[in-house]
């Protein structure tokens, strides 16, 4: 505790060094100010993105032929044709091609009310996946028919509803039916019927999307057991797209009664925002942590010099004199700096987070909102992030005794690798490389977006995704710390003062 002491007065005495910690948080809260200066100061009071059941941001914008039920049934369609109309981007932005988007759908899906974001199932045909059957946006499961439906060969779909429980069921014939998989739906009164919508076109390659839309022609659908139709309504539900849609020019969503059925025209998608092109203009947790970097930076030169500084000053003889166990002295100043880092990181975190989500209200800006657990997370990840860079930098500056090069080493080892991979300055493999090998790795510990392998985006570094889970990226960036640590450990113990 006296060496804990001693190093924590050395710290505190040293007024560059306080002010630096200091200035490290009014740093990371000046770049979310700069970062978020852009935002859409038009964007209305509908620019909020709807939540799912579990609290993620979601896309929930479909045309939807419906009628209102109670108790048990089910309503069973077939779904004869698929078609779509794409921007061409090779041409003018009114030019249209026909196409599909691979995640264009077209079925049945039951739904506890016409609002945004609540609870559904669904089962549906798609232009690239086969049958699926979705519900509450984050759950996905293949049925066994594929294809693209056509009158040759329709695609058939069933909801069944016993209690709380959904089942899907798709079939080739009508006659015989393969169970695809349950959901739990709860509600007494509920719409069911027929939907449609497309979601935006994804250039992989340049990372921008386009409009798409999609029309799907039914057969006349079904209702058994208590489902009763009392007449169809049509809801275009969603005011727009969402993030990841928009209709081409000269396209709405509508629906037209045939005789034998119903043609359906929609755009948008019922799905998770993601990043990426899908995301469209939105705030992230990410965004308003952007200061992080530079607070890392501000730090990390602090410590290098906490480490470093006495060897500068001819001081560490005295250090040893009062304190001749020398792993004692190394394991003192990593308290002290990771203490500092970690408090100065969560509070800088929660400042920014609450700062930017009122900054985003107020100016009627998109956030893509994430479930409590994963703010919190993100935030004390931050205060661990900065504290192990930290500890790394203090590390170096033993190890290398001059300031100079030890910050050199870090920018080499942390700074280096981040602003290439997620500065999109390399080929993705070479990104997600350095991401998963460099202590840069450590910054996936921030990582809000999710990755839906039935949402079609750019998951790349380039549009913020990591190729490491956040406790993996972190773990790797414990690794160096640790490692470099035990050097410093040793070359302290080894050498002359």
């Amino acid at each position: 505790m006296r060496t804990l002491h001693a190093e924590w007065t050395k710290f505190r005495t040293v007024r560059g060094w306080v002010l630096g910690a200091v200035g490290a948080a009014l740093a990371s809260v000046l770049f979310l100010l700069v970062g978020t200066a852009s935002s859409n100061q038009g964007a209305g009071a509908d620019a909020a993105l709807p939540a799912g059941p579990g609290g993620e941001a979601v896309n929930d914008s479909f045309s939807f032929l419906h009628t209102t039920v109670t108790g048990d049934g089910s309503l069973t369609v077939p779904v004869t044709s698929l078609t779509g109309i794409l921007a061409d981007p090779d041409a003018g932005p009114s030019d249209t091609v026909s196409g599909l988007t691979p995640w264009s759908k077209a079925g049945i899906i039951l739904k506890t009310s016409l609002t945004q974001g609540s609870s559904y199932a669904a089962v549906m045909a798609t232009a690239a996946h086969g049958v699926r059957m979705q519900h509450d946006f984050v759950h996905d499961r293949a049925g066994d028919v594929t294809g693209t439906p056509s009158p040759a060969t329709p695609q058939w779909l069933r909801l069944v509803r016993t209690g709380t429980t959904v089942t899907g069921y798709d079939s080739t014939d009508g006659v015989h039916w393969t169970e695809i998989g349950t959901a739990e739906i709860a509600g007494t009164t509920l719409q069911v019927g027929l939907f449609v919508t497309a979601p935006a076109t994804v250039d992989t390659a340049n990372a921008s999307s386009a409009p798409a839309t999609a029309s799907a022609t039914f057969g006349q659908p079904t209702l058994t057991g208590a489902w009763n139709n009392d007449g169809w309504s049509y809801t275009q539900v969603g005011n727009d797209a969402g993030t990841s849609g928009s209709y081409v020019p000269t396209a709405s969503g509508s629906y037209r009664a045939n005789d034998d059925g119903f043609t359906i025209t929609g755009a948008g998608d019922i799905a998770p925002v993601v990043g990426g092109p899908a995301l469209g203009p939105a705030f992230t947790v990410e965004t308003f942590l952007i200061g992080t970097f530079v607070c890392l930076l501000v730090l990390s030169v602090v410590a290098v010099q906490f480490g470093a500084g006495e060897y500068r000053r001819g001081l560490l003889t005295l250090t040893l004199t009062a304190t001749p166990r020398r792993g004692r002295v190394v394991a003192a100043k990593a308290i002290v700096v990771t203490g500092v880092a970690f408090v100065v990181g969560v509070g800088a975190a929660a400042a920014s987070l609450a700062l930017g989500q009122a900054r985003a209200s107020a100016a009627h800006f998109a956030v893509l909102t994430v479930p409590p657990t994963e703010q919190v997370r993100a935030v004390l990840g931050t205060g661990l992030l900065l504290a192990a860079t930290t500890l790394l930098a203090l590390s170096l500056g033993v190890v290398l005794r001059r300031s100079a090069a030890a910050i050199a080493a870090v920018a080499t080892l942390v700074v280096v690798p981040y602003v290439l991979a997620m500065g999109g300055m390399l080929p993705t493999d070479a990104a997600q490389w350095l991401l998963r090998l460099t202590p840069a790795a450590g910054f996936a510990i921030q990582q809000t977006l999710s990755r839906y392998a039935h949402v079609l985006s750019v998951y790349t570094p380039a549009t913020g995704y990591f190729p490491l889970p956040p406790w993996a990226g972190l773990a790797v960036l414990g690794a160096w710390t640790l490692a470099l640590t035990g050097l410093a450990w040793w070359m302290l113990r080894r050498r002359n003062a």
